[in-house]
């Protein structure tokens, strides 16, 4: 059986918003073709990491290579890793004034140079995946939470990115629309994407994922597989959220 082959790793990584310590010594390493699923309380870390593997937040020490390389601020390199890295946020963060369509196609055309014609065929393939082809001249007001999140999953993948970021995808749906979104998830995951779920979704968490990481004040407090993680909670911290998240 082939080893595990990494794709993204944070080595030492810290972050500081002034006094306050959001990441503290973070090291790890995401594989491709995993799932790998962050839990844990507000303000322990998650998004922060998450912000910062795509450089949205930079990291005050330590390394994130993705691919084998650096991330800084170097404007090439970021742009090539950004097209890499797909992310899907808890506000949808679609453009108002934009259809569906050209929601999809604008980073395509723009920065990969994909001819309109192309861009739109690829677009509609990820539409019809995410079941969203009937609404593709909608306006984003047109759509529920749930159908633009559905959208905003279909953006990402425009770009043929190589693993995807979700930064509490279902939060800000109401619970009747998380389902809808969360089987997108599920189908990506079957299909090999991989994948770094930042979610309160335990249902999901040991479904699909490879992996479940706690984070605490800043860092990993335990990874483990999702049977061991959920069957034998590492302390008693962990079993209280685990409890409190799943009743």
């Amino acid at each position: 059986m082939s080893q595990p082959e990494p794709f993204i790793v944070t080595e030492r990584v810290c972050k500081a918003f002034g006094t306050q310590q959001v990441l503290r010594d973070v090291s790890t390493v995401f594989n491709t073709g995993e799932v790998s699923v962050i839990i844990g309380a507000s303000g322990s870390g998650k998004s922060t990491l998450l912000r910062a593997i795509n450089r949205l937040e930079p990291h005050d020490s330590g390394c994130i290579r993705i691919d084998g390389v650096e991330v800084s601020d170097d404007p090439a390199t970021l742009q090539r890793q950004r097209s890499e890295v797909g992310m899907v946020f808890q506000q949808f963060n679609l453009f108002g004034h934009m259809s569906v369509l050209d929601n999809l196609t604008l980073a395509p055309r723009r920065i990969r140079r994909t001819p309109r014609a192309q861009a739109n065929e690829q677009a509609m393939t990820l539409l019809r995946r995410v079941g969203m082809h009937a609404h593709v001249h909608k306006y984003p007001w047109q759509l529920s939470g749930g159908q633009q999140q559905r959208v905003a999953i279909a953006r990402a993948l425009a770009m043929q990115p190589r693993v995807m970021l979700f930064d509490e995808p279902t939060s800000a749906l109401d619970p009747e629309m998380v389902q809808e979104v969360l089987d997108v998830m599920r189908e990506l995951a079957r299909g090999g994407m991989t994948m770094v779920v930042v979610t309160h979704e335990m249902g999901f968490a040991r479904e699909v994922a490879d992996r479940v990481l706690f984070f605490d004040q800043g860092g990993i407090a335990h990874d483990a597989a999702p049977a061991e993680f959920f069957e034998y909670p590492a302390s008693e911290r962990i079993r209280a959220f685990i409890g409190r998240m799943s009743s």
